[in-house]
């Protein structure tokens, strides 16, 4: 029950970071019936351009022996050794073509599916492999039902299409006794080319239905609820409070630092209680007066307060206050279409040197 729970409130999709760590563990879909499909079109290349030749060979080296068995003498165990390596030999190259094929084809159907990389996990003991529990779980649940499903079409199509051959070359098939063993061979052989054709093209849909369902359900799996989207999200990128807590350190820092500014400022330009702008201007230093702490409201409080103490006159412009505010940054000189009303300001507090005073 809980585990149905826990399935249903899995609605967020996967994310790129859950699919890569899957797959460097190595649970990446995969289906079987893709490489049973290899498989069966291994073994039909193989009837087809590999058994009769073969079969051909294997019976000649067999008719060699029987019809010339004074050829082969059994005095010692070397002469048995010879004969059993000559008969193994022949038996090695009627099923080495198979055997090369289906090695060929299931590695294939592997890569198809998915790039092969070395994964040590998947090879560890683990106690749900062999646990009774969780194996009834994988044999009667719905991955469990899929594979019961696809292994009972299988045994149904194979039963339909034999019986099928068989009934159709029925009498064929008991003139085929009494035939000479070459025909019986060749008979035989078409009749398993055609089981094997239909088998081929049943297997091939169930590969196709299965390889999309595989993937359905591997990236189903992969599903995360919304506090797992929100855990990743927090170790990706932080802890979004931590986060915060550090924005809000740096924004005092930065704000401490230009308030220690203020002092060195050469006048300040206020919206009387909403917007202040302290602005330095020395001949030696910049071409232009230099942004060295803004603020509004406290903020802006602030700065006029320490411009007070420190003799910094401060001129109230509430419009130029706040064009200033929303077009300068701090330490950076005043945009070209300031110069004018700033110039006419810098004039004022150097005419009223050395007895600065506040203007209002």
């Amino acid at each position: 029950m809980a585990e149905e729970q826990d399935k249903d409130s899995k609605t967020e999709a996967p994310s790129e970071k859950k699919i890569s760590d899957a797959t460097e563990k190595g649970n990446v879909p995969f289906s079987r019936e893709v490489t049973a499909f290899a498989s069966t079109l291994a073994i039909y290349i193989f009837v087809v351009f590999f058994l009769s030749d073969g079969a051909a060979n294997m019976a000649e080296a067999l008719k060699d022996i029987f019809e010339q068995p004074e050829a082969w003498r059994l005095d010692t165990a070397t002469d048995a050794v010879a004969l059993i390596s000559h008969v193994v030999l022949k038996c090695a190259a009627l099923v080495l073509p198979v055997f090369v094929l289906l090695i060929l084809f299931g590695v294939g159907s592997s890569i198809f599916q998915n790039l092969p990389r070395p994964v040590l996990d998947r090879i560890q003991p683990k106690w749900n492999r062999v646990s009774p529990a969780a194996g009834f779980k994988r044999i009667y649940g719905v991955q469990g039902l899929v594979e019961f499903g696809k292994s009972l079409f299988k045994i149904i199509v194979v039963s339909i299409v034999v019986v099928l051959v068989l009934w159709n070359d029925y009498f064929a098939t008991l003139d085929m006794m009494f035939s000479e063993p070459v025909t019986i061979f060749a008979t035989m052989i078409s009749d398993l080319k055609q089981i094997i054709i239909v088998v081929l093209f049943a297997t091939a849909t169930l590969a196709i239905v299965d390889l999309f369902w595989t993937r359905h359900h591997w990236y189903t799996e992969l599903r995360m609820t919304r506090q797992e989207v929100k855990d990743e999200l927090k170790q990706s990128q932080g802890d979004p409070i931590v986060k915060s807590r550090l924005r809000s350190m740096q924004r005092d820092r930065a704000r401490n630092r230009m308030i220690s500014s203020v002092p060195r400022a050469t006048l300040i330009i206020a919206n009387p209680t909403h917007y202040a702008v302290a602005l330095r201007y020395v001949r030696e230093e910049s071409d232009a007066p230099v942004v060295v702490a803004m603020g509004k409201d406290l903020v802006a409080l602030k700065i006029r307060e320490i411009a007070e103490k420190n003799g910094i006159p401060v001129f109230e412009d509430p419009p130029l206050a706040r064009s200033m505010f929303a077009q300068v940054s701090v330490d950076s000189v005043i945009p070209p279409v300031f110069y004018k009303a700033v110039a006419e300001l810098i004039h004022r507090v150097y005419a009223a040197q050395p007895q600065q005073r506040r203007v209002t």
